[in-house]
């Protein structure tokens, strides 16, 4: 399944320095807003240690990890929902997006100007995710006025949107982001077309750590993005023994990497054997029929039942035909939702 994050924040706070880290793509990095006017796309490989120990054991002749792919967008600036600085254009971006990665600064570089000025995470975020609620605000006030005249010919599910969209509308009213409204998954669907912003799930990168961020509505991590960049440009080994030099259990990149995946509620199923160890990604709750038909939707359609065996048995046992003989490997039907860590092996007509 193919997943994106966009990276956001205003000018010159680190976009483009963290994508380039994240992938390694030198993609233009200037002291100057709009530098990035296209977005920059890149796909990085999700770190998971199972891999290389199930290949190991399986005697695989290649490792395929799960991927999530990052998306660089060009800065925004204050009145970006009316069109200032391109802004339409790079919302839209956005909205095509499954999440978002906003980053904060939070150093202090005169070499590096400030859009605003000065060095102020909050007011920065806040900037930010005003943007994404004025937008939403447009959008959701559009759809009322449609959805009105479509629940006075009484439309059941016409009725049901617009009681939906004025609770966001009263809530976006308030400053705060859709995406604080507990909603279930009829409800998600209902205004899964909408594609707002406000409600996409978020992730923040304070690129600095000289003070905290309170936030309320995601994650923050962290980062020394120019370090990262500089960590990022050795090679794989240098990474590990320099990591170690600074008592880290792993680069920051990697934790942005893993929270964001978290963040998308996705889980891993593996697959291994001589050809491959392959890791596959999965969102939370998903049934062993439709997890089997992302290998192939054969798959799915032929399903008779799944092999499972959780990662670490199959470790200790030190083979599949070990942990099949301790009796490990269970047996689950078209019932069975997929656990993260789960090696899979799917029967099908």
């Amino acid at each position: 399944m193919s997943l994106s994050i966009a990276i956001v924040g205003l000018p010159n706070v680190g976009k483009s320095t963290l994508f380039n880290a994240l992938t390694n793509k030198k993609v233009e990095a200037s002291n100057y807003p709009f530098c990035t006017i296209d977005p920059n796309v890149g796909v990085v490989k999700v770190p998971d240690e199972r891999l290389e120990k199930l290949a190991k054991i399986s005697k695989s002749k290649k490792i395929i990890p799960t991927v999530i792919e990052f998306i660089d967008i060009a800065g925004l600036v204050k009145g970006a929902y009316k069109g200032e600085g391109l802004g339409n254009k790079f919302l839209a971006n956005i909205r095509e997006c499954d999440a978002i990665c906003e980053v904060v600064r939070n150093f202090k570089d005169e070499n590096i100007s400030h859009v605003n000025g000065k060095i102020d995470p909050k007011e920065d975020r806040e900037t930010i995710n005003m943007e994404f609620i004025m937008a939403d605000m447009e959008t959701v006030e559009k759809r009322i006025l449609k959805t009105t005249k479509e629940a006075r010919g009484g439309g059941k599910e016409a009725i049901k949107l617009l009681k939906l969209l004025e609770k966001i509308k009263n809530l976006l009213d308030k400053g705060k982001g859709a995406r604080e409204l507990d909603l279930d998954e009829d409800e998600k669907n209902l205004i899964k077309t909408l594609n707002l912003l406000s409600i996409k799930p978020i992730i923040y990168v304070l690129n600095g750590e000289e003070e905290n961020l309170e936030i309320n509505d995601g994650e923050i991590i962290k980062l020394n993005i120019k370090l990262e960049e500089e960590i990022a440009a050795l090679s794989e080994e240098e990474q590990k023994e320099y990591i170690q030099e600074l008592g880290l259990g792993q680069s920051g990149l990697d934790k942005l990497i893993q929270a964001s995946y978290k963040l998308l509620e996705l889980i891993t199923f593996l697959t291994t054997g001589p050809e491959e160890t392959k890791a596959w990604t999965v969102k939370k709750g998903t049934k062993a029929p439709q997890s089997a038909g992302v290998i192939h939707t054969d798959f799915e359609k032929g399903f008779i039942r799944a092999e499972v065996v959780n990662w670490q048995e199959f470790l200790e046992a030190g083979s599949e035909a070990a942990a099949r003989d301790k009796g490990l490997i269970r047996t689950e039907g078209k019932n069975y939702i997929m656990r993260d860590g789960d090696v899979c092996h799917f029967l099908f007509n």
